[in-house]
């Protein structure tokens, strides 16, 4: 997982893709075993000196778990990084500054925020490779990530992918973060840097839902689309509506997309 993030942060897309093709490929139906307790003997080993990146709704449910601003978790747990090859902006959560370098939230019972943990947390110990096919259709991989410290692989659970995903509740974090990993790939094929506004626009609605809501209203961006009252009302009053708004708005506003948005057209004047 570290050395998967680290390619993440170094924005590395081959590397990353190198890293992941090295390890054994989990096959469809194929099975691994593994657990995490605290009665294996390295637990927590796997919760210090990470190099974790964290996607917008990883963010959104960290910040809504602590009960903070988006400002605020930024600013006290994440150190922003820029992606080299995309220019596209990335939080990088802080360790603990000491020596072992621990998790935040990590305690000796275990992760404080279980239940709102990252997707890297709850995907390992898989990694999961995602990319777009010419039809736009997310692919995805999965392989299997065996640190050496980790003596999980010993328990008797036995799973393949599929119940993976399912019993550690990824496919909402997946369906997000595909779209976000779908707007970095379009700015990539374009072979697009974000300029510095560009970069800002994405900070704010991506990693900061709820100062987003609030722009919107303040600069009246729903008068520049097509949105019916129901999304309004929904992107005002929910973060994770806003966020989707926020993907579909830059994707619009960065690429003319008009998948999920429209561009609110001056009505045609009347034939005479």
């Amino acid at each position: 997982m570290k050395d998967l993030n680290d390619a993440l942060a170094e924005g590395q897309a081959d590397a990353t893709e190198a890293f992941l093709e090295s390890l054994p490929e989990l096959a469809a139906g194929e099975t691994f075993r593994f657990a995490c307790h605290p009665q294996v003997p390295c637990f927590n080993a796997c919760c210090s000196d990470l190099t974790l990146m964290l996607t917008p709704y990883d963010v959104l449910r960290l910040r809504r778990a602590l009960g903070v601003s988006s400002a605020d978790f930024l600013t006290h747990f994440a150190h922003r990084v820029t992606i080299p090859d995309s220019g596209f902006p990335m939080p990088r959560l802080k360790m603990r500054e000491e020596r072992q370098k621990r998790c935040p939230f990590v305690s000796a019972e275990g992760c404080k925020v279980y239940g709102n943990r990252p997707g890297a947390c709850r995907t390992y110990p898989l990694g999961r490779a995602s990319r777009l096919d010419e039809a736009g259709n997310v692919m995805e991989q999965f392989f299997v990530v065996r640190e050496p410290h980790c003596q999980g692989f010993e328990e008797e659970a036995n799973w393949d992918a599929a119940a993976w995903l399912a019993d550690q509740e990824l496919a909402v974090y997946n369906a997000a973060n595909d779209r976000y990993m779908r707007l970095m790939a379009l700015a990539r094929g374009k072979g697009a840097r974000l300029t510095s506004k560009q970069e800002q626009m994405v900070w704010l609605a991506l990693y900061q839902p709820d100062a987003f809501q609030d722009f919107i209203a303040k600069m009246d961006l729903f008068r520049l689309v097509e949105i019916d009252e129901g999304r309004k009302a929904a992107v005002a009053a929910d973060e994770e509506a806003a966020l989707a708004f926020g993907l579909d708005w830059l994707e619009l506003a960065f690429f003319g997309i008009e998948e999920g948005l429209r561009r609110k057209r001056p009505p045609r004047p009347d034939a005479d």
